[in-house]
């Protein structure tokens, strides 16, 4: 180890002891009252020393006030190089600072509230190619160019349906524009990905809603189905009653509004009586003629006699 790097790691005699010199310092830089007892010192090299006082202020636990003073090669007085405060070990931060756009989440937005896309957002790719034109109603195209500025995008008068943005007669804007393709951008495959898999953990087949359902929505009466790819595995619910009214839910979610499930089945039919109980059938006071009870006898006089 070297002589220099001892020096400097030992502090000077005179800048330690200038304390009062260092508070002195420190008290001009903060506010009255909020510069506490002396917690230390720490050498930054030949004839440099940084002294620490406690920071009383309110909202600032844990920070000190740093005063640095220093004195020239065989000088003897010690003068103030800077005062600052700094965060201690235990010190209160605040959390690193993140982007908007990181900390936007769903739901945040209100109304009149703006949320401007990146131009290279990887949600969003171009609705066609093969013209370096922008489209008519990009924001980057000259009819919209005069709308908006780089850092701080304005409101244009009017709904965007009403500016004029009509492309040139003939070009693939143009052929654009009249089969509906108005849209300058896109879902890619991965914002259709990142799409599927929100509504997938709200709507899925694993919420508790969906493992305690009759049955799935693929084969309810109110699902409504959705065009394009994500129709093979989403579709929106029209279900009033459902939790997923007006939602896009997976064709594996299911919930006990599913139209199949609340159906009452038909009330059984009785089998028809062995015994018929409520016909009366009626029985004559004496045998007929020709039952076969009562003999058919040609003598009168035995005829009036009778038989018992």
């Amino acid at each position: 180890m070297s002589a220099a790097t001892t020096r400097s790691r030992t502090p000077d005699r005179l800048c330690a002891e200038a304390v009062d010199l260092a508070r002195a310092a420190a008290e001009e830089a903060a506010a009255p009252g909020v510069v506490g007892e002396h917690v230390g010192l720490v050498s930054e090299g030949d004839r440099v020393v940084t002294h620490f006082f406690e920071c009383k202020e309110l909202g600032y636990r844990g920070w000190r006030w740093a005063v640095t003073v220093a004195r020239a090669s065989r000088a003897k007085i010690v003068t103030v190089d800077e005062a600052v405060l700094l965060p201690g070990p235990d010190a209160l931060l605040a959390p690193e600072w993140v982007p908007w756009s990181e900390r936007l989440r769903p739901g945040d937005m209100g109304p009149g509230d703006l949320l401007p896309t990146d131009a290279e957002d990887l949600r969003l790719e171009p609705g066609y190619s093969g013209e370096d034109e922008p489209p008519p109603n990009s924001a980057v195209s000259h009819e919209m160019a005069d709308l908006m500025e780089a850092e701080d995008a304005e409101v244009a008068a009017g709904r965007p349906a009403n500016i004029p943005a009509a492309p040139s007669r003939g070009s693939i804007a143009a052929v654009a524009e009249e089969l509906g393709m108005r849209r300058a951008r896109v879902l890619s495959r991965y914002g259709l990905h990142t799409a599927a898999d929100r509504w997938e953990e709200a709507f899925g087949p694993k919420t508790p809603m969906a493992q305690a359902a009759p049955a799935s929505c693929v084969s309810c009466g109110f699902l409504v189905p959705v065009g394009g790819s994500l129709g093979q595995a989403f579709g929106v619910c029209a279900n009033e009653f459902s939790p997923a009214d007006g939602r896009v839910v997976s064709l594996s979610y299911g919930c006990g509004g599913h139209s199949e499930a609340a159906v009452m089945p038909r009330p059984p039919q009785p089998a028809p009586p062995v015994i018929d109980e409520t016909r009366v059938d009626p029985f004559p006071l004496r045998p007929s003629p020709d039952s076969g009870s009562v003999p058919v006898t040609e003598d009168e006089s035995s005829a009036e006699l009778g038989h018992s």
